[in-house]
């Protein structure tokens, strides 16, 4: 039987790229950057001021001068103002520039202003204080933000800084997520005693939208000949198929046989894993098939620990985020088998990641997912996992 680590090694194997296209910005949240950023300007263009004041030139402070009438107006927003007397002083609101000649500014809270006139209360006064240099942020032709990050609200404000309305970005591959079973209706309908509603699909498909991608939703009946043939269909349009259903041992799970009379190779069949161990996964001339057990667990966390990373590694990204949790009270599972616990996350005062176990009853409860966050990765090789002992996490809440 795969390894949940042979199976992952596989997949990653297995990746695809996907090209790339130029979207309006407003569309650009959450997709992956394919250039590089970079400004088209120093930043700050100026000398911007930062506190609202008055701007003078400090060698007549040094010289001893507190006291300055007040020339003029600089507003954010309004062509550069001249301080043409080095004795004057002019009014300064945050975000102007810093009128010519003048090279410090002094706040509001430091000033009396009366009659005109300016006088400064404080001695503590240093040169080109409140006042933001040009191009110290960013120096004109500079890269901000490099090609093949995940594109933020704070990328969305660098783009839109250097005038980019739109933005080249990975395209996302196209997906279809399929049921199976006679045993399913749709949602709306009220389902015979033998029957359960369609809840795979749309927990798959809301999955799949927070990552980006709209998922087209197939059902198929449990008859080879429609089987073979919307999988034909498929196989010509899809980049990737999610299947759930069909793969077990049962007489009516026909979709191995199928992918296999239909081209696609199989590159394992079973994973050392609970939930999820009818796993099935195989790759045709252009299209990666994930063929998952139908129970609602098992498909849901197969799609997380297994699609997820397949989905970042075509895009560029690494394939895991990376993240661990302590189990915060001791755990027993006697298989020889990797075990994916249900957990609800805690965040401790120490700043650590605690999960705590969720009991469920087999990985057809999905009412259970729903008191969860996330799923830790506990290793074949023991049964006793001790509270305090750390473990990878996918979390999905």
């Amino acid at each position: 039987m795969t390894t949940v680590e042979q199976a992952t090694q596989i997949i990653l194997q297995n990746t695809l790229t996907f090209g790339e296209e130029a979207v309006p910005l407003a569309n650009a949240n959450g997709r992956i950057l394919r250039e590089d950023l970079a400004a088209d300007r120093d930043f700050p263009p100026f000398d911007r001021v930062s506190m609202d004041g008055i701007a003078i030139r400090f060698e007549a402070f040094a010289a001893g001068q507190r006291s300055f009438p007040i020339k003029g107006i600089q507003a954010a927003g309004a062509p550069q103002l001249v301080l043409t007397q080095k004795n004057n002083c002019q009014e300064v609101m945050t975000g102007a520039v810093l009128p010519q000649d003048a090279d410090t500014v002094i706040r509001y809270e430091d000033l009396e202003i009366q009659d005109g006139q300016a006088t400064i209360l404080i001695e503590d006064v240093q040169e080109r204080q409140n006042i933001h240099g040009r191009g110290t942020d960013r120096r004109q032709g500079e890269v901000i933000v490099k090609a093949g990050c995940k594109i933020s609200p704070a990328e969305i404000g660098v783009a839109a800084t250097v005038g980019k309305a739109g933005l080249q970005v990975a395209v996302l591959p196209k997906v279809a997520i399929i049921s199976t079973g006679d045993e399913l209706v749709e949602v709306g309908e009220t389902p015979l005693p033998h029957q359960i509603r369609k809840s795979n699909v749309h927990t798959l498909a809301a999955t799949l939208a927070g990552w980006g991608i709209e998922a087209d939703l197939l059902h198929l009946q449990d008859d080879r000949a429609e089987i073979e043939a919307t999988l034909t269909e498929c196989l010509k349009k899809y980049d990737a198929l999610i299947l759930s259903g069909g793969v077990s041992m049962g007489k009516f799970d026909f979709l191995p046989e199928a992918f296999g009379a239909l081209g696609v190779r199989e590159l394992f069949h079973k994973v050392s894993q609970r939930p999820g161990k009818p796993f099935w996964f195989g790759r045709g001339e252009r299209t990666v098939v994930f063929a998952l057990p139908g129970n609602p667990v098992s498909t849901f966390m197969c799609t997380h620990r297994y699609f997820q990373p397949w989905l970042r590694a075509g895009l560029g990204l690494q394939p895991f985020e990376n993240q661990y949790a302590v189990l915060e009270e001791d755990f027993f599972f006697k298989p020889d088998l990797t075990y994916f616990l249900q957990v609800k996350l805690v965040r401790r005062e120490d700043g650590v990641t605690g999960a705590w176990p969720v009991a469920g009853r087999g990985s057809g409860d999905l009412a259970n997912l729903a008191e969860a966050d996330a799923f830790l990765e506990l290793p074949t090789g023991k049964q006793n996992f001790k509270k305090g002992e750390v473990f990878p996490l996918f979390i999905y809440r």
